[in-house]
């Protein structure tokens, strides 16, 4: 990477090199503009070094369960043997494997100067790496996020893993005690369960606040029966270190549980409540960049109060996801290089919880499609009637599909196994804005999951199939020959 004290003067500038950055930085440079990349820690950002990770862990997880539960196919069930340090090493080997394309080297090849260090702001025109200075003609802000650690007493002196430092582990945790029962606090927990620690999950509000509430409860019995121990609702009162174990101490919130205050032990803790955007060491005040609790405040065209500045992904606190990044990236790159006015579309924006069965969804919940489009339709089809699911053994989860009077698609759940793939097609139609007849129509290859999702667009033709007046219309006809 470049360590020459000089003064450089590209057209874009991006600072962070995770996802979002990256792909601004790669669209730039394939346009054959100068572009700069600084990154003061590892290329590849969340989505590299925990994203991948935590999907490599999770694979080897199912490959456990599924020796664990074979009796259901005639396989005979066995206690799997679990090598932590070979799992490990398949986590290494993912990173390995990807870590090439988000590499500097890379980077470089394709027209990119990478420079290492922290970035921080001058004034409006310029950001200042060590003894260099960038002055470029457009700044994007890409710096991501990081695990917000919540106040609670003792924790300071207690030693605790972050969705960040989790991977680092050598020995499989005995008992894992994770505060947070949001996306990823659920995925490791059903993950490390099925790895073989215990796992106990506290949540001080809900489990899976932002999603629709009949389809989490699936989610949450399915890792009942795995054995995760789920505590919601609690005050955590403190945290402490007892010789080689670690203790958090809950209350009720509401003050009711009548046995007060609970200790829990185990061997390790982790915490995955939430994250807070990367963007303290920025100095953004210097360059006239309005920034709050939640990030940096930007217009529907992710530009901030610095007209030459502009901000996406986590740094705004939008999502939390690799692809919501990646594709702030894309319209970024179209506004600051093409002066096109691209705005952000949140309508088409899926998201995913990777439990086993998988929770994904994109466009309005139930109680929102209800509250701005009033009259709504919800159209359902179980797993347990789709012929794929059945022979799979899987037929835990539905869809759940919202529609406005004019057949529009608002919103789609989908809980159930292989939900993560088949929402894209449900993405699509929200952002193309389809209507549920393109559903009905749509020819899906048998016997495949993605049947659910036509099924439930079918049943909202049903009820007018089975009216006396089509009946009268369909006699008329048949007597006609």
């Amino acid at each position: 990477m470049t360590q020459e004290n000089s003064e450089l003067t590209p057209d874009i500038c991006v600072i962070g090199a995770g996802a979002g950055g990256l792909a601004a930085a790669a669209a730039a440079a394939a346009m054959g503009v100068p572009v700069v990349l600084i990154e003061k820690g590892r290329m590849g950002g969340q989505s590299l070094n925990c994203g991948v990770p935590s999907k490599a862990l999770l694979a080897a997880a199912q490959h456990a369960d599924a020796i664990r539960t074979g009796a259901r196919f005639g396989i005979k069930s066995v206690r799997p043997g679990i090598d932590f340090t070979a799992v490990i090493a398949h986590v290494r080997r993912a990173i390995e494997a990807i870590a090439p394309q988000d590499s500097a080297e890379r980077f470089a090849g394709l027209g990119v100067r990478v420079v290492t260090g922290t970035a921080r702001f001058k004034d409006a025109n310029t950001v200042a790496v060590g003894d260099r200075t960038v002055r470029a003609r457009r700044f994007i802000i890409a710096t991501g996020s990081l695990p917000t650690v919540p106040a609670i007493a003792g924790l300071n002196e207690t030693p605790y893993l972050t969705p960040e430092t989790i991977f680092d582990l050598t020995d499989c945790p005995r008992h894992l005690i994770v505060i947070g029962a949001g996306r990823v606090g659920l995925e490791l927990a059903q993950t490390f369960r099925r790895l073989g620690s215990d796992v106990t999950v506290l949540e001080t509000a809900v489990p899976l606040k932002r999603e629709d509430p009949e389809c989490v409860q699936i989610v949450l019995d399915a890792l009942a029966r795995d054995g995760v121990r789920l505590r919601s609702g609690v005050q955590i009162v403190q945290v402490r270190r007892v010789l080689a174990r670690i203790q958090v101490v809950i209350a009720k919130a509401d003050n009711t549980d009548s046995d007060g205050e609970v200790t829990i032990e185990g061997s390790h803790l982790l915490l995955a409540a939430g994250r807070r955007a990367n963007v303290t060491d920025l100095d953004l005040d210097a360059a006239g960049i309005r920034h709050g609790p939640h990030g940096i405040v930007v217009n529907k065209r992710l530009r901030t109060t610095n007209r030459k500045v502009y901000a996406i992904g986590d740094a705004i606190g939008s999502g939390k996801f690799t692809h919501i990044a990646s594709h702030h990236a894309g319209l970024v790159v179209r506004n600051a290089l093409f002066r096109h006015s691209v705005a952000v579309d949140d309508r088409a924006l899926p998201r995913i919880t990777f439990t086993d069965p998988e929770l994904a969804q994109v466009g309005l919940l139930e109680d929102e499609a209800r509250r701005r489009a009033g009259a709504i339709r919800i159209l359902r089809w179980p797993y347990r009637e789709n012929d794929r699911a059945v022979a799979a053994a899987a037929t835990d989860g539905h869809i759940k599909v919202i529609t406005d009077r004019r057949v529009g698609i608002l919103g789609a759940t989908m809980v159930g196994v292989a939900a993560s793939e088949n929402i894209t097609a449900w993405a699509l139609a929200i952002g193309q804005k389809l209507n549920i007849s393109a559903f009905a129509g749509l020819i899906v290859p048998y016997p495949t999951y993605a049947e659910v999702g036509k099924r439930a667009a079918i049943t909202h033709f049903m009820r007018g199939l089975t009216s006396a007046r089509v009946r009268r219309i369909i006699g008329w006809l048949r007597r006609l020959g």
